[in-house]
């Protein structure tokens, strides 16, 4: 193929065109616009949508213990939660997981007699009885106000920063995972479903192996029904909440898929007669990929290394949030926010944060920033573009990683090399290197191009994101 080569290395300077907006006096960003509920984007559905149809791209860094504290008793300090919004905002991110635990004691990471804790809890601890973790026992007809009222606050402090929340009903450590070692503690007995825990006589696992796989399957109606509550509880208590995503659970097991079909469809049924709906997602690791494509789920985070390297292009049939947890966990890497955000999926990070299993520390590890900082400057330029007619197209750019309108706008990932190149078709473009860690523009140009490819010199050795678009002189 013919190419028209263009030295863009020494070009002038420019300011970022991609900076964020400033806050306002109490460090929070001002709404532009109503926040939701999201919707699938009627004409991409790859994208989220706000209800007056503008596309939104998300992503964000969440960490364990964003909403039930979790940590060794007397050593581990209460998890700062409005830290971690100022975190949030500091690099421009703009949604979170809120990790729900439904057990109260005990890690697989850990041996049995460290005794990490979660709290407060879903059920009430009444009595009469002790649990194995020398509690009352709960009582699993009676939900904890506690837990309730710590939901919605976060849920709304997370509103007043225009972040979204993706509100996790169920969670997978909650059962008995493959243990670290032999002296590892053991989740399902931390878990009010565990028939010692509870004095209601329901037992969440009738196979008797100790382990409590059974809960998240229908095998037990007397555990569906209790289930099914706590989610219409969850529902009750946010539903007027604009910022809110439901996700039926964190990796549970790979038995629970009809299970999980089933919440998504009990969700759906529920919220159909209140007076806000929103998304519901479903993720994976254990569970496959193919078995989130075919649930009724409006988003998904399929598991696999694929996802992070070298995922598919997005088709738009689900829309796709890549999550580091099930993918990479406790990894992180500035080039995989670019390869989504061009194969057209959303992307966020399992971040260590400031967590007990990292030693508590005072601040977020910085060798994590330049994962971070990417995150929020993909997402400010999903704002400069119209992603409703955006999609990914690898066959345009000679990296493979392009998500374009063609003949309007092309964001193309360069991963390193000495040339990029771009198919723009013949016209007048204006061709922008980016710093993919900053989202500053370094050099840009207008270019004529009589040939279908164009070619392209970086500034200089490295990863770089180039944006193309019609040139003024053109528009």
């Amino acid at each position: 193929m013919k190419l028209a080569v263009l030295n863009l290395c020494c070009l002038l300077v420019v300011p970022s065109m991609l900076s964020a907006a400033p806050p306002n006096a109490a460090g929070m960003v001002e709404k532009q616009s109503v926040m939701g509920p999201l919707v699938v984007h009627a004409g991409n559905g790859r994208y989220f949508a706000t209800p007056d149809g503008k596309p939104v791209w998300l992503t964000g860094s969440h960490t364990w213990a964003t909403l039930q504290e979790r940590g060794i008793e007397g050593e581990t300090p209460a998890f700062d939660y409005e830290q971690y919004l100022g975190f949030m905002q500091h690099h421009d991110h703009n949604f979170l997981r809120l990790w729900a635990w439904e057990h109260s004691q005990w890690m697989q990471f850990v041996d049995s007699d460290v005794h990490v804790r979660y709290k407060p809890t879903i059920f009430q601890r009444t009595g009469p009885g002790v649990a194995l973790d020398g509690a009352p026992k709960f009582d699993l007809t009676k939900f904890n106000p506690e837990f309730f009222q710590r939901l919605r606050e976060r849920v709304e402090e997370a509103r007043k920063r225009n972040i979204y929340v993706s509100v996790m009903f169920f969670q997978g450590f909650s059962v008995k995972k493959p243990p670290a070692s032999p002296r590892s503690g053991n989740n399902w007995h931390g878990n009010p479903f565990n028939k010692l825990n509870n004095i209601n006589g329901i037992d969440g696992d009738p196979s008797g192996r100790d382990a409590g796989h059974e809960l998240h399957t229908l095998l037990t109606p007397d555990v569906t029904r209790v289930q099914e509550a706590y989610v219409r509880r969850v529902i009750d208590t946010l539903n007027d909440l604009e910022n809110v995503l439901w996700e039926i659970g964190n990796e549970l097991p790979a038995s629970s898929v009809e299970f999980q079909y089933h919440m998504v469809d009990s969700v759906r049924e529920y919220e159909s007669s209140k007076a806000k709906q929103h998304l519901i997602g479903m993720t994976g690791a254990p569970v496959k990929t193919a078995e989130l494509m075919a649930s009724g789920a409006d988003w998904i985070s399929p598991p696999g290394s694929v996802w992070t390297d070298n995922p598919p292009p997005c088709d738009g049939n689900k829309i796709i949030v890549v999550d580091t947890d099930h993918c990479r966990a406790m990894k992180y890497d500035p080039d995989w926010v670019w390869i989504n955000f061009t194969r057209g999926n959303h992307f966020i990070l399992m971040d260590s944060y400031m967590d007990f299993r990292v030693g508590s520390p005072k601040q977020p590890d910085p060798k994590w920033n330049p994962t971070r900082d990417a995150m929020g400057a993909a997402r400010r330029l999903s704002e400069q573009l119209d992603l409703s007619h955006m999609k990914p197209l690898p066959e345009l750019a000679s990296s493979g990683f392009c998500l374009a309108d063609p003949g309007t706008s092309w964001v193309v990932f360069h991963p390193g090399g000495d040339s990029l190149s771009v198919q723009t078709g013949r016209g007048r473009w204006r061709a922008t290197w980016l710093d993919p860690i900053t989202g500053k523009a370094v050099s840009h140009r207008d270019v004529d191009s009589a040939e279908v490819w164009v070619s392209f010199k970086p500034p200089r050795p490295g990863r770089w994101v180039m944006l193309v678009t019609k040139s003024l002189q053109q528009r």
